[in-house]
């Protein structure tokens, strides 16, 4: 068991890294062609980011706190298993980051089914948190046009959320992951490991932090590449927030690769020129790749703090 276990830490590893190299490769290729001047704004954007990941793991343990209060998370322990996961973000579909949570939890000795269901809630209530806002305030400050030539640009995330608001009504969630459970577990999935529809609305508006975070970490991107004025901020920000979201819901793309790119050039081409926008996002992804490494090193950090035989 222990060689397995190390040949599949090899194995993840090795998948993680390519796809993490392959990443700030390639971002790094299109940086150095364009001659820019190191900006102390990009430090504050990278440390932003990962901030914002360290946030999204309290705000998440909150959820998992609220379905069980006899479950004893501490804020270091989530920070550390939210890191892991982010990182095994680069894993398409999203597999490492959720068996990293399923792995923590047979450890903690916390029910594996509700982790499942708390990472499904950790991932609606983010769209939500996302495009909600950012929707709006796009919507606001351009108008209608918005749709214009890219009709899915906020068509597509709206309807997605369709589906995800029926998971905020407890009885028709429950419903849905008690059938196939009863049939492969042969046993119900407790009513009690779901979120009642006020709870579920009240942890969506705690997920809007994270989003902040990462919005205002776009805007000194934008700055030190653009000339924006104050009243560009809230929809620069809210474009790289709904970026986000698209990209999270390209699921087999690892990391949303390229589509949150496009998403951002998209919108901020209404208010700048193409060029401009082009690079913005190309330096948002690099400093957020380097965020990566920042998250990479606060679980390496986190993790030591929490007790061997329950480290994520």
């Amino acid at each position: 068991m222990k060689i397995l276990r190390w040949i599949i830490t090899l194995v993840v590893i090795g998948v993680v890294g390519y796809f993490f190299a392959r990443s700030l490769i390639d971002n790094w290729s299109e940086f150095q062609s364009h001659q820019l001047a190191f900006d102390w704004g990009w430090v504050l954007a990278t440390i932003l980011f990962a901030l914002a990941v360290a946030l999204t793991g309290v705000v998440w343990a909150r959820v998992v706190r609220v379905v069980e209060k006899d479950v004893p998370i501490t804020t270091t322990e989530a920070v550390a298993v939210q890191s892991l996961s982010w990182v095994l973000k680069y894993i398409p579909g999203q597999v490492g980051s959720v068996a990293n949570k399923v792995l923590w939890a047979k450890k903690k000795g916390i029910s594996r089914m509700l982790i499942i269901i708390s990472f499904v809630y950790e991932n609606v209530f983010l769209q939500i948190a996302s495009i909600v806002p950012a929707a709006v305030i796009l919507l606001i400050s351009l108008g209608p046009q918005i749709f214009g030539d890219n009709v899915t640009l906020l068509l597509l995330p709206l309807l997605v959320l369709i589906p995800m608001a029926m998971i905020m009504y407890r009885p028709l969630f429950h419903k849905i992951v008690n059938l196939p459970a009863k049939k492969v577990l042969k046993q119900d999935v407790p009513r009690d490991y779901f979120l009642s529809t006020w709870q579920s609305l009240r942890a969506s508006l705690e997920f809007v932090g994270p989003r902040i975070v990462n919005g205002v970490g776009f805007v000194f991107i934008a700055e030190s590449v653009s000339d924006i004025t104050p009243s560009d901020w809230l929809p620069f920000a809210a474009a790289y927030v709904l970026a986000g979201a698209i990209g999270i819901l390209a699921i087999f793309v690892p990391s949303g690769l390229g589509v949150r790119e496009a998403i951002i050039v998209a919108i901020l081409s209404q208010y700048i020129p193409v060029p401009e926008a082009i690079l913005i996002s190309l330096i948002a992804r690099l400093l957020s790749t380097i965020g990566d490494l920042l998250v990479a090193g606060t679980y390496l950090v986190t993790r030591r703090t929490i007790p061997k035989e329950i480290r994520p």
